[in-house]
């Protein structure tokens, strides 16, 4: 269990996650969805600790992390964290003037310590089980936003996380394109993966999550089972919101 309580985060005056708590089960995927400024991507750069909350807790497995105002973290707990999370930007991030798979190993080889052949070798795995087997020299450039994506998600991937955090991982897709990465990330979801994402395609979030969590204004309003969130929704908030996304989908 992945358990994050009472998350405080601001930007200056602007509170963006004001005391969220949210229990991620393993295994399962956890969608996020909420207008933006929500605090949906906010919330998943806190748990990688890409931004550190000034108030609340993280926990993650034996790990339990305690936030504070002055934001100061021990680097043990921070390295911690990045090792057993994964993250899928938006805009995919990968490194123009590297090939795929230097992009998947740079981490392994750089951060981890792998060595070169080994590396190369579990890139060559997951590049293969996001369909990009036979793009390993190619370079980002050459590819499309779809293929770029999913060797995002290889990157990701590749240490083994126990926890993959996709921010809008089809935003930035057409239709076609983004079909792609919803069929990689609905594998993941088969095998097991637990995955916490931030998403405004409701047909994303309803296809691979078995917990949507609707946020506004930095708190949680509502959550429960795609179904219930999508179909019968309780609060006048939620409603409205997945009457809008429906209506422009």
């Amino acid at each position: 269990m992945i358990r994050l309580s009472g998350l405080r985060k601001s930007f200056g005056e602007n509170t963006v996650l004001d005391g969220v708590d949210l229990d991620i089960a393993p295994g399962r995927v956890t969608a996020l969805i909420g207008p933006s400024g929500s605090g949906k991507s906010t919330l998943l750069r806190c748990v990688n600790l890409l931004e550190v909350p000034e108030a609340g807790s993280l926990e993650l497995d034996t790990l339990r992390i305690t936030f504070n105002p002055d934001g100061r973290l021990p680097q043990k707990d921070v390295l911690a964290v990045r090792r057993s999370t994964g993250m899928v930007f938006q805009n995919f991030q990968l490194f123009p003037h590297r090939t795929v798979m230097e992009n998947v190993t740079e981490s392994l080889v750089i951060v981890q310590r792998w060595p070169l052949d080994r590396a190369r070798a579990r890139a060559a795995e997951l590049l293969r089980t996001v369909g990009m087997g036979d793009k390993a020299d190619a370079y980002p450039a050459t590819l499309s936003g779809g293929q770029q994506q999913r060797v995002a998600i290889a990157r990701a991937l590749a240490a083994s996380p126990k926890l993959l955090l996709c921010d809008e991982p089809t935003s930035a897709l057409d239709p076609e394109l983004a079909a792609e990465v919803v069929d990689v990330l609905g594998r993941l979801a088969e095998d097991g993966m637990t995955m916490l994402m931030a998403t405004h395609d409701l047909r994303l979030a309803g296809r691979i999550a078995q917990h949507v969590v609707f946020l506004q204004g930095g708190e949680i309003v509502e959550q429960g089972p795609p179904a219930e969130i999508f179909g019968h929704p309780r609060d006048e908030r939620t409603i409205r919101f997945v009457r809008t996304l429906s209506n422009t989908a």
